[in-house]
Parts: structure tokens; C-alpha cells; sequence
């Protein structure tokens, strides 16, 4: 499990990437009923029997540790080491383009380093390391572990993947391009849809164009979309198939603007930084 990432998107990029969306010529996907099956409404390559969560669904995120939802919530998103929530939509998360905490699954040459030999790390969570993704046979590689966790995730009875940290590009000092993460992310999707599970695209709202057509994802899952001015950028490109959680240590009218724009149309939820389970103190869990 990991704690939830701040954005750090800029003004200047959302700008640009709000234009390019204005200016593609991809239609938005259809808002599509409970249950749309992947690849129909969000533009995804999906499979017979792989299904998109339900659109405008009350959702709950469990990534500090699973506990039993709220009676209406029917969509549930847990660490792949957690189990699958019974009787509701799971989506199962992932590290999927950098390791977790004592993570030891990937081979030496799979972890980036840089032109002195010393590990590129993620400087917002120091004991993350990037993958290195930078050739067709690192990321086939790679893309066989992180395949094998989503067959985990299948049979333990997730309907769904969110892979984490698309955008680890960014934090790569130039190591890594946008092309090295579309390629992985193709890989991946592949695999998700292989194993009968459709993945969302985490973040990264500038992919999102590329995200619901040229990769293939089914769904978007959204932090702070609201509170950095950029969901237009992932239901222009997704319809109502996302997933929005803004969250409690941000900006106090984030949440109430996001429910008013949006919330009769997409899952909102409010959580706390570190969503924390139920009963610890500091826990907030708040839906449109």
C-alpha cells in the first residue's frame, strides 16, 4: 500500500493539455449505464466479460486498509494485498511503474539508476525506485511481474486494476520519456484485459486523450482533479467513467465545487491524506 500522491501539476501545463483535449477530434465516451462493459463507453480495448466500474457509483478508497463500505457504496478500491471486498465492484491497486517499500520482485537492471550508477528514486517517496522502461525488453519484463499481480487480483476476485504512478516519466531527470510510459501502459492494459479485468488510468491528465484511445484504458481514477483545475481533461476523454477523490488537507471548497460540477455524474469522494481506515482518528470519508 501507499499513501495517496499530491499533484504537481502547473497552471501552464493544464492550460496546454485543456487545448490539445479542446482541439482532438476523439469523441467524448458515451455515459454509459452500471456495468458498461470496458471498451464500449471509455474507448478501451476490452474483452468480452471485462466490465468498467458503474458511472456516478458511491465509491470508497481503502489503500490505508480494508474495512467493510458503507451500505450504498458499491465500488471499492483496496491494495492488491488486501482482499477483495464481497459483494461489490473491487478494483484492486497497483505500483506499477515504481517499486514499493522493500519491494525486491524486480531484477537489478529493471530499476533505473543514473549516468553515475545511483538509483533514480521518487523525491516525494524516497523509498520508491523508478522502473526502468526504456526499451521494448525491460518493459515486456516488467510488464510479466506487474502482469502476474493482476492475475493475483483476478482471482482473488477484483473486477478491475488501477495502476499507480503513470506519470513516473516526469520524475526521471529526462531518464525516461512520455513514450517509454504510453508503451508500458499498452503492455499493461493487455494484461489486464487478458486476465478479464478492466484498468483505469491513475492521474497524468495529460495522457488522458491518449489514455481512452491509444492505450486503451477503461476508466480514469482522478486525485485532486478539482483542486488543480484539470477534470474537464478526464471526462472530456472518459464520459462519467471516472473516479474523482479530492482530498481534506486541500483547498476547503475543492470538494463542494466538485460535487456541484460534477457529482450528480461521476463517483466524488472526499478522503483524508492518508486514507486511513475506519475508527483511527483523522479519518475523513465524505460522497457527493
Amino acid at each position: 500500500m501507499r499513501p495517496s500522491r499530491r499533484r504537481l501539476a502547473t497552471a501552464a501545463l493544464v492550460a496546454v493539455l485543456l487545448a490539445t483535449t479542446a482541439g482532438c477530434s476523439t469523441s467524448p465516451a458515451d455515459d454509459g449505464p452500471a456495468g458498461t462493459v470496458a471498451g464500449t463507453a471509455a474507448g478501451g480495448t476490452g474483452g468480452a466479460g471485462v466490465v468498467a466500474p458503474p458511472a456516478g457509483a458511491a465509491a470508497d478508497y481503502q489503500l490505508g486498509g480494508a474495512y467493510e463500505a458503507d451500505d450504498d457504496v458499491e465500488v471499492v478500491t483496496r491494495d492488491r494485498t488486501e482482499p477483495a471486498p464481497e459483494g461489490r465492484y473491487g478494483i484492486c491497486y497497483v505500483n506499477a511503474f515504481q517499486t514499493q517499500p522493500g519491494e525486491d520482485a524486480f531484477d537489478d537492471d529493471l530499476l533505473l539508476v543514473d549516468g553515475s550508477g545511483d538509483p533514480v528514486i521518487d523525491p516525494d517517496w524516497p523509498d520508491e525506485r523508478l522502473l526502468d522502461l526504456s526499451t521494448d525488453d525491460r518493459r515486456e519484463r516488467a510488464a510479466e511481474i506487474v502482469g502476474g499481480w493482476f492475475d493475483g487480483c483476478a482471482a482473488d476476485g477484483y473486477q478491475a486494476v488501477e495502476p499507480d504512478n503513470l506519470d513516473s516519466w516526469t520524475r526521471s531527470d529526462g531518464l525516461l520519456t512520455e513514450e517509454d510510459g504510453v508503451a508500458f501502459a499498452r503492455l499493461l492494459v493487455e494484461r489486464a484485459h487478458a486476465a478479464g479485468l478492466a484498468i483505469g488510468q491513475k492521474n497524468a491528465a495529460e495522457l488522458a486523450p491518449r489514455g481512452a484511445t491509444e492505450i486503451g484504458f477503461d476508466f480514469a481514477v482522478t486525485e485532486e482533479c478539482q483542486a488543480y483545475d484539470e477534470c474537464d481533461a478526464y471526462t472530456d476523454a472518459y464520459g462519467d467513467a471516472v473516479i474523482e477523490i479530492e482530498y481534506s488537507d486541500g483547498p476547503s471548497e475543492a470538494f463542494a465545487e466538485a460535487c456541484a460540477a460534477r457529482g450528480d455524474r461521476i463517483s466524488v469522494l472526499l478522503r483524508d491524506r492518508a486514507v486511513l481506515p475506519r475508527g483511527e482518528p483523522g479519518r475523513v470519508d465524505e460522497r457527493c
